[in-house]
C-alpha cells in the first residue's frame, strides 16, 4: 500500500516522527480543556460549544494521525524500536485527547457547571494533567535523540528522570482528587443529585488525563528498555 502524502511528509526524519506530531495532538488538547472550563465560569454556552468544537477538531486531527501510522508504519524500521512497540505506543497516547473530548462533551452535553467554592482547585486539578501531559510530550521529542546516541546511558539517565518527575505528577493529580470529591461530598446536599454524579465522573475522567499521561511515559521505558 502506497504511503499517504500526510504520512510521507511526517516520515521525513525518522519513524518516531509521526508519534511525536500525535502527542503534541494530545497536549493540545488538554491545552484546550483549561480554556474550556475557564470559558466555562461565564456559562455563556455558545462559547462553551466554540471551545467543545475546538477540542472535538485537535482530537479528529489526533485520529488521522494514528490511522495514517497504523496504516503505513513500515514493517522493517532498521532501528532498535519494533514496530509493534512503536504501534502499542500510539495506542495509550490516544487514550488522552479521547479522554478530554468525553469531558468536554459530557459537561456541554449537562450543560454542567463546577461548583464557585471548587473552581480553584478544580482548575489546579486540570492543570496537573496539563503538566503530565506536557511533560509526556517532551519525552517523546527526546527520543529521535536516544536514537541518534544509540541508545546511551546519558540519554537514558535523562529519561528516567523526567518518568519519575512523571509519576510525581500523576501522585500530585492523585491527591488533588482525593481533595476535590472530599470537598465535593460537602456541598452534595445542596446540589442537584444526578449533577452531582456526573461532576463525580467528570473528576474520575481528568484524572484519566494524568493516569494516562504516566502510562505513555511508562510504555516509552518499556520500548527502550528492550
Amino acid at each position: 500500500m502506497p504511503r499517504s502524502p500526510m504520512f510521507s511528509k511526517l516520515f521525513g526524519r525518522s519513524p518516531v516522527t509521526p508519534l511525536q506530531a500525535h502527542m503534541n495532538k494530545a497536549a493540545e488538547c488538554t491545552v484546550a480543556l483549561r480554556k474550556y472550563f475557564e470559558t466555562l465560569r461565564s456559562g455563556e454556552w455558545d462559547r462553551v460549544s466554540e471551545c467543545y468544537d475546538t477540542i472535538s477538531q485537535i482530537e479528529d486531527e489526533a485520529d488521522a494521525l494514528k490511522k495514517e501510522i497504523r496504516l503505513n508504519l513500515p514493517s522493517s524500521l532498521f532501528l532498535p524500536v519494533s514496530r509493534s512497540d512503536l504501534l502499542e505506543l500510539v495506542r495509550v497516547q490516544d487514550e488522552i485527547p479521547n479522554r478530554a473530548k468525553d469531558i468536554a462533551g459530557i459537561v456541554l452535553g449537562r450543560k454542567m457547571q463546577v461548583p464557585e467554592s471548587l473552581t480553584e482547585r478544580f482548575m489546579e486539578f486540570v492543570q496537573i494533567s496539563i503538566d503530565a501531559t506536557e511533560k509526556t510530550r517532551s519525552m517523546l521529542e527526546s527520543l529521535d535523540e536516544l536514537l541518534d546516541s544509540g541508545f546511551s546511558t546519558r540519554e537514558i539517565d535523562r529519561i528516567e528522570t523526567m518518568i519519575a518527575e512523571l509519576g510525581e505528577l500523576e501522585t500530585d493529580s492523585d491527591r488533588k482528587q482525593i481533595q476535590i470529591r472530599s470537598a465535593l461530598y460537602e456541598l452534595e446536599k445542596d446540589l442537584n443529585a444526578v449533577d452531582v454524579m456526573f461532576l463525580y465522573k467528570v473528576i474520575d475522567w481528568i484524572g484519566d488525563i494524568a493516569d494516562h499521561a504516566q502510562t505513555v511515559g511508562n510504555r516509552m521505558l518499556y520500548v527502550i528498555a528492550r
